[in-house]
């Protein structure tokens, strides 16, 4: 005879015929966990951050290897998730290939060049957030910034379980927001304080140090200067 006290999926005092009361087996962490697993992404695929990207790196006159494309999307979903509480930057799952973390649907797509595709608006956040990834990371060398992330314990701990592992986006955001990140307590400390690295190189860069300042601009989208309000004091 089963357990009077274990209901629907086990979870102890659950009624496992009426779905009202469903909501009283979670813990407040549980239902935190739940209702971030259920927000949207920032882009509503993939593609619009890779185009993003490919589009900037025209504008800024260069040629965008596969390999950098991969790299500066693996950094943009993990410094999203940090900045916004993670919230994911696209829906994508990175795996621990032997050349780095590839988001495998995107490499595949654009392996013959890019392809043809509806792509949808990027908004200011998401943007923002590319624009900061972009100028932080998009000097470097498509080799040098493949050696710095495949340096890191997020790609490090999938590729030794097994080659194309999937890498846990919890992960990444627990690792790349260890440095200079206020982040919302939790009862769980992050699975990376703590943990010593090869070197200083191999230390993910604070997100605040990411992020750039958000800048005002004019109407020909040309940078101003922002005096900021202050009251004035009387007497």
């Amino acid at each position: 005879m089963s357990d009077p006290g274990v209901g629907l999926h086990g979870y102890s005092g659950c009624n496992a015929i009426s779905l009202t009361h469903y909501s009283q087996c979670f813990t407040s962490d549980t239902q935190d966990e739940t209702i971030k697993a259920m927000t949207p992404p920032a882009v509503e695929s993939g593609f619009e951050a890779a185009f993003w990207f490919l589009e900037r790196a025209v504008a800024d006159g260069e040629y965008l290897q596969p390999q950098k494309l991969q790299r500066l999307l693996f950094l943009a979903q993990a410094y999203f998730g940090v900045a916004h509480n993670g919230m994911k930057l696209m829906p994508a799952t990175f795996v621990a290939a032997e050349e780095g973390p590839i988001e495998p649907t995107l490499f595949r797509s654009f392996a013959r060049g890019k392809p043809i595709i509806d792509l949808s608006p990027v908004e200011e956040k998401p943007s923002h957030v590319m624009d900061s990834v972009w100028r932080q990371f998009g000097s470097l060398s498509a080799d040098k910034l493949t050696k710095l992330v495949k340096r890191h314990p997020p790609y490090i701990d999938a590729y030794n379980v097994a080659p194309l592992t999937e890498i846990s986006f919890d992960g990444m955001v627990a690792f790349y927001g260890d440095q200079g990140m206020v982040r919302k307590k939790s009862a769980e400390p992050s699975p990376y304080e703590g943990r010593p690295r090869a070197g200083f190189d191999d230390a993910p860069m604070a997100v605040d140090k990411v992020l750039r300042a958000k800048v005002a601009r004019n109407h020909d989208g040309k940078p101003v200067s922002v005096t900021r309000w202050s009251p004035k004091r009387v007497g």
